[in-house]
């Protein structure tokens, strides 16, 4: 008989599979109608940014500060609580994100229109703040989305935020489609109609999300109280928002590094990434979406025991799924990219630098996995500050590595110097979270007899 949790892991995994496999058409047909060249790599910049936002406040920091505070209201019955908490929140969320949205966009405009008079831009930079300039938007509707699909993780409702990222691909998907009857189109107006698509695709994403929360008594109307939860889950939201801005920090300094290895080598990296996020999605990121609400509700019991095996259990199921793909991601690159990717104006040149990334990616795959079980851990039992500590550590370390590949290996290998950075900064970021103090404690609490 299967638990509960497991349970709610196979519904998550199933949809999130189905939400990949939708992404892996989508990617097959980006990769042939738009290529790995300079227009990739401007798109793939371009859409770092809302994605940033995404980890700060969607399902990153704000998410994983909100949910055992949220959780805890539940579990305790405090339904009214619950419900004022996440208006309150959201509510400053859209605030927040519209004002940045704003100004983003007024700001990109009069640098577009000064670099109309000057040139003082490249084809490819204006390219980029062009496609910035689109996507901006987009960062309030999956943050609100992403948001959303907390409270209903917290109320035990897994299906909906799990169906969400179909609605994006399914656009994005029509998009591409769309394309191909539109043959005389060049590759950078492909990319903006694409970005544009992306954007009623994000709109549909937060619609679909915001009305589930109405149908369970939890609808968004604007509120802005402030109450002592409410300042406690935007405390720990700044701690966790420290960790993940430096992530995406060193994310950022990954593309600029990527643009300075090769003009093609973010696009490249791009594409490798969207393959491990494949069996990463589809296993990782479900027992990380179900994890998180799972430990908040026992530590909300005082129920360390229970959290430290539902932890066990979770690495040792999840290895035995990972394990297997990482070897087969590892052994069979260049096929699993060839079957793919290749087409029109996605070459066989492309084809050998894409899998030679993926192949690296390919021996991180279990560490990123590991990963997503141990830091929702520390995050239920409210500890911020562990995951931050680690995170700064391989940052730093990251970023080292990175400069070091860019700098001292041939250009058709620096690529994978930097992938290769990121596989060993997820194995290194593993070992200082179980090392950690904090962890300890928490075995030794669980050793404890119940009271």
């Amino acid at each position: 008989m299967l638990s509960k949790r497991l349970r709610n892991v196979f519904t998550v995994g199933g949809l999130t599979a189905f939400s990949r496999v939708l992404g892996l058409v989508r990617e097959m047909l980006q990769s042939r109608l738009i290529g790995a060249g300079v227009e990739q790599s401007a798109f793939v910049l371009a859409f770092a940014l809302p994605n940033m936002a995404r980890k700060l406040f969607g399902e990153g920091a704000l998410t994983a500060a909100f949910v055992p505070v949220f959780k805890g209201e539940v579990e305790r019955g405090e339904a009214e609580s619950a419900r004022r908490l996440a208006r309150s929140v959201l509510t400053m969320v859209v605030l927040v994100l519209g004002a940045v949205v704003a100004l983003s966009v007024v700001g990109i405009s009069a640098a577009l229109g000064v670099s109309c008079f000057s040139e003082g831009l490249s084809p490819r930079a204006a390219l980029t703040l062009r496609l910035v300039r689109i996507l901006c938007p987009y960062m309030v509707f999956i943050c609100a989305a992403a948001f959303g699909m907390g409270v209903l993780n917290s109320l035990g409702r897994f299906v909906e935020g799990a169906f969400m990222p179909a609605f994006l691909n399914v656009v994005w998907i029509a998009a591409l489609a769309a394309l191909c009857f539109m043959p005389g189109l060049d590759l950078q107006s492909r990319v903006v109609f694409v970005c544009w698509a992306i954007l009623v695709g994000g709109f549909a994403q937060m619609a679909f999300l915001l009305r589930c929360m109405r149908r369970r008594g939890y609808g968004w109307r604007p509120s802005l109280e402030w109450n002592d939860k409410v300042r406690l889950v935007w405390k720990n939201t700044f701690i966790a928002a420290a960790g993940a801005g430096a992530v995406q920090l060193n994310y950022m300094l990954d593309q600029v590094l990527g643009q300075l290895a090769a003009p093609w080598a973010a696009g490249v990296i791009g594409y490798a990434e969207r393959l491990m996020d494949l069996p990463l999605g589809v296993v990782g990121v479900a027992f990380g979406t179900v994890l998180l609400p799972t430990f908040s509700g026992h530590f909300a019991r005082n129920d360390a025991a229970g959290a430290v095996k539902a932890l066990r259990s979770s690495i040792l199921q999840m290895l035995a799924l990972m394990v297997p793909a990482s070897v087969v991601t590892f052994f069979f690159a260049p096929w699993i990219v060839w079957l793919i990717y290749e087409g029109r104006a996605f070459d066989a040149e492309a084809t050998l630098r894409v899998s030679r990334a993926l192949s690296v990616y390919g021996l991180g795959l279990c560490f990123f996995s590991v990963q997503k079980c141990l830091v929702p851990f520390f995050q239920a039992r409210g500890d911020m500050k562990t995951p931050l500590r680690v995170t700064v550590a391989t940052v730093v370390l990251n970023a080292s590595l990175n400069i070091m590949a860019v700098a001292l290996l041939p250009v058709e290998w620096r690529h994978v110097g930097l992938a290769a950075s990121t596989s060993l900064c997820a194995a290194a970021g593993c070992a200082l979270l179980f090392a950690s103090r904090s962890f300890r404690a928490a075995l030794e609490s669980a050793r404890q007899p119940a009271a």
